[in-house]
């Protein structure tokens, strides 16, 4: 049941309006100036207060400017006698629901009433479904690269910065993109994800831009195209470093002029869309190479964003490795499965190529033909098991055993990248920790290209 707060100083009017709302199925509570409705908001908030304009001591404006600061997302529908188009104007700029006139239509103020209410519960219900969106996509890790990352969303997310993200094959870029677009003002507008690779040379500009009817052989209807269906929101552009030169050239009149025509129309399109790109190759290198343009990389690359590779984050994985069983485990129906400390251990120490997809992908596997409660070593695959490539598992299938130089290597990164993490990736406190001058370990850094977040 809604409960309501009447704020009038006619004791008449407190005791009309709470017979009628009474009989609507509203509980009511009454208070006679603007202190004791304060007072009484401090002890219970009601879903919508009643509140006059005329009050002995503070008025009602004085009363919705505190409303507004305390209670900011508390419905207040004002009420007056001596009402004016001026103070009509100044509550509801103030963030009154509504207004209305004494004397009161009871009809219109019942209407008000329900009005109010249902959009106080809209916005609460998006709030929450914008809680679990957050959730859902959220960026798993405590690792100082990730963390660093979160902030760089935080602070990006708001603008409408077009974003340039890199990272290797299975990093998370897709879910950094969704970050940036859930925390961003363009929240409540589509977001709309085209993976670039994945369609045809002859089918893309169809698909990012739309086609009318009759266009090419089996246009059979007029179709809207991406950025046509992103707008006021974000479109996700993944592996753009695959698109044709002259596809490159019409994304680059889009975030130029924001118009584009259909393919086979000569109507001119305008949209406003915030766009977000994503490439796991080296964009310098392919426009060296001639085939990616130079201007449509600085015009994507206002704001950068790499996500490190799961070998750089190792203090990640049995986070990322429980919260995926889990997920499974609850999807699935199975009662919750615990990874065994040794278990745990071979997962940190194996490399992931794939990253954190690949990671996922295993957990899901484990969680669906593990038998018992536990995850145990002898559960994992034999790659892990033996430390990855180079292990007895490559050695069973024919291939070479590692050299002493290469395995002296992989152990010496391998060390490296422990340490810095027990030292928050700080480069000074690293090397005294294991010995070596700063100058020394920043050149083995370079050679193992090992990326240090910012410090």
């Amino acid at each position: 049941m809604d409960r309501i707060l009447i704020v009038d100083d006619e004791e008449s009017i407190r005791r009309s309006l709470a017979g009628i709302l009474s009989d609507e199925g509203f509980a009511t509570d009454g208070a006679e100036d603007g202190e004791k409705a304060l007072a009484a908001l401090h002890g219970e908030v009601p879903d919508l207060v009643l509140l006059d304009i005329a009050m002995p001591g503070r008025d009602g404006i004085e009363i919705l400017e505190e409303l507004r600061r305390v209670w900011p997302d508390l419905p207040v529908v004002m009420m007056s006698g001596h009402g004016t188009i001026e103070t009509a104007v100044r509550a509801t700029q103030l963030g009154a629901f509504d207004f209305v006139e004494k004397p009161l239509s009871l009809d219109k103020l019942l209407l008000t009433i329900r009005h109010a209410l249902e959009r106080s519960r809209l916005q609460t219900e998006n709030l929450r479904l914008r809680a679990e969106t957050l959730r859902a996509h959220e960026i798993l890790g405590e690792a100082p690269p990730i963390k660093e990352l979160k902030a760089q969303i935080q602070v990006a997310a708001p603008t409408n910065g077009w974003v340039l993200i890199t990272g290797e094959n299975g990093t998370g870029k897709e879910m950094v993109a969704k970050q940036i677009h859930v925390q961003s003002k363009r929240a409540d507008h589509p977001f709309v994800e085209v993976n670039c690779a994945a369609i045809p040379e002859e089918l893309i500009e169809s698909e990012l831009f739309g086609h009318e009817k009759g266009a090419f052989t089996g246009a059979i209807a007029q179709k809207r195209g991406k950025f046509e269906l992103a707008n006021e929101g974000t479109i996700f552009l993944d592996e753009i470093a695959d698109m044709s030169l002259r596809t490159q050239a019409k994304i680059l009149r889009i975030l130029q002029e924001h118009k584009f025509e259909r393919v086979g129309g000569t109507e001119t399109l305008e949209v406003d869309v915030r766009v977000i790109a994503a490439t796991n190759k080296s964009l310098e290198k392919e426009i060296q190479q001639g085939t990616f343009r130079e201007d449509l990389y600085y015009r994507l690359n206002v704001i950068p964003f790499h996500v490190p590779p799961l070998r750089e984050r190792k203090g990640d994985i049995p986070i990322l490795a429980e919260a995926f069983a889990a997920e499974f485990c609850a999807e699935s129906g199975a009662r919750p499965k615990e990874i065994a400390a040794r278990a745990a251990k071979l997962l940190q120490a194996y490399s992931w190529p794939g990253n954190v997809r690949e990671l996922r992908n295993l957990m899901e596997r484990l969680v669906l033909m593990s038998p018992g409660p536990k995850i145990r070593d002898r559960d994992l695959p034999e790659e892990i098991r033996n430390g990855g490539p180079g292990g007895a598992s490559d050695r069973a299938e024919g291939g070479a055993a590692p050299t002493l130089d290469v395995a002296r290597k992989d152990f010496e990164r391998r060390f490296l990248l422990e340490r810095l993490e027990e030292n928050a990736w700080n480069i000074s406190r690293t090397a005294e920790s294991i010995g070596m001058a700063r100058e020394s370990l920043s050149r083995k850094l370079r050679t193992f290209k090992i990326k240090v977040p910012r410090e």
